[in-house]
């Protein structure tokens, strides 16, 4: 066995429609042209998208990762993954919702650590808000992404997580201010935000990283930071996303 001791990165949100896969997809982009394997396992387990987004076919899934290791047939990780990129493999969510309903994440969990020995860097989608399941994933995590946008409820659920995550007092989040989904929303300053939440913003992205024409990438399965031919208005903005990057791999 490889001894890697990669990091698991937990992406969520309190809100739906935040951009929070597509970040995951990108930032995974950036870490795997900084040569870092990465593993893409997706927990959104009813409505997960990454491998819709990634035009891929999954003979197995997260809900096969269960079953294996539930029922003491599990031997290999290799079965369960769909490769990507040279860098990036993935495991995709359930393809039926009721296999959903049959995962224990305690096991998840437990392969999510073994993956650890193979990876850097384990990216987990997850749905949004404080399920039974992302509570689970929580509180495992080596580092967790929180993605928000600058929209007053998502504000107000913001705050509300952070209260909770306060409480059991979790330190190792940050909050991604994700001004790229919507860019006619700015109506709260960065400081208004820190004010509301009661946490600093550790990273933003910018407009400029809006893709108009997301679909057409979405159909073709592919990740924008990982297209060459791809230009954004302001490369010093891509070049924030790249520090992030930096600043995962440091940790």
């Amino acid at each position: 066995m490889k001894n890697k001791k990669g990091k698991t990165i937990m992406v969520t949100s309190s809100k739906g429609g935040v951009g929070k896969t597509i970040f995951l997809l990108n930032l995974a982009g950036v870490l795997a042209k900084k040569d870092q394997k990465i593993l893409l396992v997706d927990c959104d387990l009813v409505g997960g998208a990454i491998a819709l987004n990634l035009d891929l076919v999954a003979e197995k899934n997260i809900f096969h990762v269960f079953e294996d290791l539930a029922n003491r047939r599990y031997q290999n990780y290799e079965s369960y993954i769909i490769p990507y990129h040279k860098n990036i493999d993935v495991i995709s969510s359930c393809k039926d919702p009721r296999q959903a309903l049959k995962i224990d994440m305690e096991y998840i969990v437990s392969f999510l650590e073994e993956m650890k020995n193979y990876y850097d860097m384990i990216l987990i989608d997850t749905t949004h808000g404080l399920t039974k399941d992302n509570i689970l994933l929580l509180d495992k995590m080596d580092i967790i992404l929180y993605v928000m946008t600058n929209d007053l409820m998502d504000i107000k659920n913001t705050k509300a997580f952070m209260d909770v995550m306060n409480t059991i007092e979790k330190d190792n989040i940050k909050i991604i201010l994700n001004n790229s989904r919507d860019i006619g929303l700015n109506y709260f300053s960065k400081y208004d935000i820190r004010s509301i939440v009661g946490r600093n913003i550790d990273y933003s992205i910018d407009p400029s990283l809006y893709i108009k024409n997301i679909t057409s990438f979405l159909l073709e399965g592919e990740i924008f930071t990982l297209n060459k031919s791809l230009t954004f208005k302001d490369k010093n903005d891509l070049r924030k996303l790249e520090n992030m990057a930096d600043d995962l791999i440091k940790e």
